[in-house]
């Protein structure tokens, strides 16, 4: 087990392992305990109540957060024509064809965080699945990154829209935000996203479908929710 700091350990000492606290004292504590200089990420791990080896039960999809996620985000869009106008007049930061695909075929070439491309450019990107599916950047038709819609794409994803999929254990991770935000915005980004999720639960998942909630910051621990307030407080 690696060995923790003493400014981790000083906060962990502050939250009880044994207790579930609501979402809003998750983050009073999240936003007394943060300690590195930087402006940590603030992430929530939901465990949901479905079997994500059954196709039927793979919960995913996106959601724009209210008050963005607090990072730059760089988008490369695949279009040719009057579609890579519009991306570019939309803020993407790289637009082109077959010669993007070839430098990061060749090169390497990842310099984004997020990629959309046109249904006519899949034949070019899908070549590229290898590369771009374990990194999570390959466009996906089911979180939007696969339109004719580019301009909606790009600004969407520039003011904070993130994606999301269940891992093999059930669970989301998801950021939600910087503690720079403070609690009222971070509370909306939640509030946003849990709406989504549960939107999204898959009608063949039976029983209860939000089972656990954690709050972590990027170095400091993680501060377990009360399951049973977050499903009543969405309904």
């Amino acid at each position: 087990m690696p060995k923790r700091g003493k400014n981790y350990l000083k906060a962990k000492e502050k939250i009880d392992p044994s207790r579930r606290y609501t979402l809003e004292e998750a983050l009073d504590l999240i936003l007394e305990t943060h300690y590195a200089k930087f402006d940590e990420s603030v992430d929530i791990a939901l465990r949901l109540g479905v079997d994500p080896r059954h196709a039927d039960q793979m919960v995913r999809g996106a959601v724009v957060l209210p008050h963005g996620t607090g990072k730059d985000v760089r988008v490369l869009v695949f279009a040719k024509g009057e579609k890579e106008k519009e991306a570019r007049e939309a803020g993407a930061d790289y637009v082109g064809g077959e010669e993007i695909a070839e430098r990061i075929q060749k090169e390497g070439w990842l310099d984004f965080d997020k990629a959309i491309a046109t249904p006519d450019m899949m034949a070019v990107v899908g070549k590229l699945g290898r590369i771009l599916g374990p990194r999570g950047l390959m466009p996906n038709p089911k979180v939007g990154t696969v339109t004719f819609d580019v301009a909606k794409a790009v600004k969407e994803l520039k003011a904070g829209k993130v994606d999301f999929k269940v891992d093999k254990a059930g669970v989301l991770h998801v950021p939600v935000g910087r503690v720079s935000f403070g609690k009222e915005k971070l509370m909306e980004n939640i509030r946003a996203l849990l709406e989504t999720v549960i939107r999204l639960k898959p009608p063949s998942s039976k029983g209860v479908y939000i089972r656990g909630v954690a709050l972590s910051s990027t170095m400091g621990p993680g501060v377990k929710v009360d399951p049973a307030y977050v499903r009543n407080m969405m309904r």
